[in-house]
This record gives structure tokens, sequence and C-alpha cells, in this order.
């Protein structure tokens, strides 16, 4: 049987989860994002055009949205163990499922439904929830490590996805990234996951003894002004309101690429690798990106980097708008690789800072439905323009437009009035919104 590390172990628990949480996120969410390789082959092979087979995908990401909320419901009273384990089994036999396609409510039903309700019950959302039980002080460092799994596994997967499709076909391949996910982050969830410090004897970030409230004495943590009870609670105020309108334009801005990103390469003439590759130089970037964002809201205001990350998605749609050819391509990858999975655990974070813990499963649960409907109008307004128009212009048009509001949406958040980090500290006037 595992020994887990106690009270007197010289790594603290809580990084065992963000390692397995990341690892999660590598294979379970990564098999997800290789979805854009498989757009032209299936096509080709069942005469769908791109606004039908965009309709499977964008149904499944607004499924997804929609089961976020009950599924946030079921972390905050079951915990997030059994809730992801359950989620991979059924992710793992989805994926190997899609092998067997013949038509396309197939493909709606194990890939629009079946796999969109797994992804929910073991999403960055879910795993950030948990997360935010383990950390306080470190949080956003803690949700940004595991969130960059998510990045490391399309920087990984996708090109891999591509190799093997290349080599083999696109049956085997939806076969190979479903045993991934049963056979590699499966068993590393039964293992490692727990839902609560406090059953091993621990306290959030491995602190010795409970923090000092404001006024110096050890004991319970100050209360928030918006600490929320319940998920009710937390949309009769502001804040929320201004992440969720955000999030429903990040969601918007990184679904739409993951479905059209590597056909709208390949349309430029680029090769299926070169265009894997490209997808993959995001992910990779990405990681330093979501990585220093959460390590700098640690120290820093959370919404000023949440609003810079949707300030520089925006200018890098705006590079793949004017750029010409391939030149486009490589620069919206470097620019934008640094902002795209950033956002999550500064949300997250934001989200638990203001709202508290008591509800953040579910909380950050609805949080998550405004991303994933943003996403699904984006796929599908994409994918019928494309046919159209023949050009994905607009429809990238469109989604850069919209990420210059929700900077503003997100700086003008006032943090240092609400967020428990800053309960009892005087207000500083550091910036708009603080």
């Amino acid at each position: 049987m595992l020994n887990l590390p106690t009270k007197k172990s010289p790594v603290y628990y809580g990084w065992y989860i963000v390692a397995a949480t990341m690892f999660i996120s590598f294979v379970g969410v990564g098999t997800r994002q290789g979805f854009g390789v498989f757009v032209i082959p299936m096509s080709e092979d069942f005469g769908w055009s791109r606004g039908t087979i965009s309709l499977a995908a964008s149904l499944g990401v607004l499924l997804n949205g929609l089961i976020q909320p009950f599924m946030g419901v079921l972390l905050d009273r079951f915990g997030g163990r059994k809730l992801i384990v359950f989620s991979l089994i059924l992710l793992g036999f989805a994926t190997i499922s899609l092998a067997f396609t013949f038509h396309i409510l197939y493909l709606i039903f194990v890939y629009g439904i079946l796999s969109s309700v797994a992804l929910g019950g073991m999403s960055i959302t879910t795993t950030g929830a948990m997360l935010s039980k383990w950390f306080r002080r470190r949080r956003a460092t803690a949700l940004s490590l595991s969130s960059a799994g998510l990045s490391m596994g399309a920087l990984i997967l996708v090109p891999f996805a591509m190799y093997l499709l290349l080599a083999t076909n696109w049956r085997i391949t939806w076969a190979v990234l479903g045993l991934l996910v049963l056979l590699l982050a499966l068993p590393l969830a039964i293992v490692f996951l727990r839902d609560d410090p406090a059953k091993l004897g621990l306290l959030p970030d491995g602190d010795a003894a409970p923090p000092e409230e404001a006024d110096g004495k050890k004991g319970k943590l100050a209360r928030g002004p918006l600490e929320a009870d319940g998920w009710r609670e937390s949309f009769r105020s502001m804040p929320i309101w201004q992440m969720t309108a955000s999030y429903f334009v990040c969601g918007a801005t990184t679904s739409i690429l993951s479905v059209h990103f590597v056909p709208y390469a390949l349309g430029l003439g680029v090769s299926p690798g070169r265009a894997a590759l490209a997808f993959g130089l995001m992910m990779a970037l990405n990681v330093v990106g979501a990585i220093g964002a959460g390590m700098l809201s640690d120290r820093f205001s959370r919404k000023n980097l949440l609003a810079l990350t949707y300030f520089v998605r925006g200018c890098a749609y705006i590079l793949l708008l004017v750029l010409p050819g391939e030149m486009s391509l490589w620069a919206f990858a470097s620019v934008a690789g640094f902002s795209w999975i950033a956002s999550a655990p500064l949300t997250t974070s934001l989200t638990a800072d203001v709202y508290g813990l008591k509800a953040i499963g579910t909380i950050t649960g609805v949080t998550f439905l405004f991303h994933a409907v943003g996403g699904f109008f984006a796929i599908l307004l994409a994918g019928y323009l494309f046919d159209l128009t023949g050009s994905y212009t607009l429809p990238f048009a469109i989604a850069g437009a919209m990420l210059f509001p929700a900077a503003l949406s997100a700086f003008t958040i006032r943090e240092r009035k609400y967020s428990m980090r800053y309960a009892g500290k005087p207000v500083v006037a550091v910036g708009a919104g603080d």
C-alpha cells in the first residue's frame, strides 16, 4: 500500500497533487486538443463539410460547459478524487470508441456527449477547485503548474497524433489516444489524488501552524467581504460578472483555435507536420506563460495579469490577420502561446480569493459554463463562415476584436477591495479597478 507523506515529510503532499493533476491534464485534456488533426481526414472519408464536423466539436464544447456546474456540485459534496477517476475511465473508453465512427450522429454522441461529460469531471476547472483547498499563499503557482499540463499535452500529443495519423490512419490514432488515458492518467489519479489536506493532518501550503489574522493572532483566516456560502451569492456581486464576461471571450478565442488552427495552417499551404509543429510551439510557450503568470500573481495583482493576458492574445490575432502567409502563423503562435492557458489559473485563483472555498467547485463550474458557451459559438461560427467565404479571416477578426473589451473587464475588477488576500489591509490605489 502506498505510504503517503505526513506532516514530517520534506515535500508537502500538495505538490504531489499538483504533479498528478498536471499529468492528468497532459494526457486527458491533451487528447481533446488534438481534434483539429482529425478534421480534414474524417471529413474527406465521410464527405462532411467543415461546418458539419464543427457542429460535433462545438456541441462538445457547449455540453462540457453545461455539465461543469453539476460537476462542481458533485465535487463540493463528494470530493474530487472519485469524480476525476470515474471521468478518466469514461474519457478513455469514449476516445477509443471514436475509432469506430461511421456517421456524424455517432461522432456527436461519442465526442460531443460522452467525451465532453467525462472531460467536465476532470477538467482544469475541477482540478483547480481541488488544488485551491491545498494552497492559499501559493495558489496561483500551483494552479498554473497544473494547467501547464494541458499545454504540454498539446505540445506533445498533437504532433504525436499527427505523426501517428500519417503513419497509420485516424481510427488507430483515436484508439491509441484512448489507451494513453486508461493506462497512464487513470492509475496516477487512483494512487495520488486526495481531496483535503486536513485528512492527512496537513494545512494549506504545508504551513506548520495556522496563518495569522490581520491583528496578529493565530486562528481562522480573515473572511473576505464577498465570501460566499453558496454559488448563488457570488452572482449578486460585480466581480464574478466581470470575470465570467472575460471568460466567455477566453473560451471563444481558444476553442476556435483548438479546432480550426491546423486546418487554417493547411489552407496556407503549410504541411501537416509543420502545422502541428506550429500548434506545438504555441503550447510550449504557453507552459512558460501559464507558470510565469501564476508565480507573478502570487506576488502581484491577479486581475492586472489577467487583463494583460487577454490584451496579449488580442495582439496575437492582429498579427495573424495582417502578416503575410506562413509568417502570420508563426508570429501568432509565438505571441499567443504566452496567453492561452494563463487565464485559467488566474481566473480560478481570483475566484477563490474573492468568494472563498465553501462553494468553489460550483462557482468555478458556473464560470466555466460561460467559457464553454463562448467556445461553442466561436467554433460553430468559424466553421460556417469558412463554408460561406472559403476563409478564416472574418471569424478570426471577430475573435481578436472581442479580446480588448475582455481585457478591460478584467482590469476594472476591484481586487484589493474584495479579495481575501487583502482582507484587513488598507486599500491602496495601485491601478484602475483595484
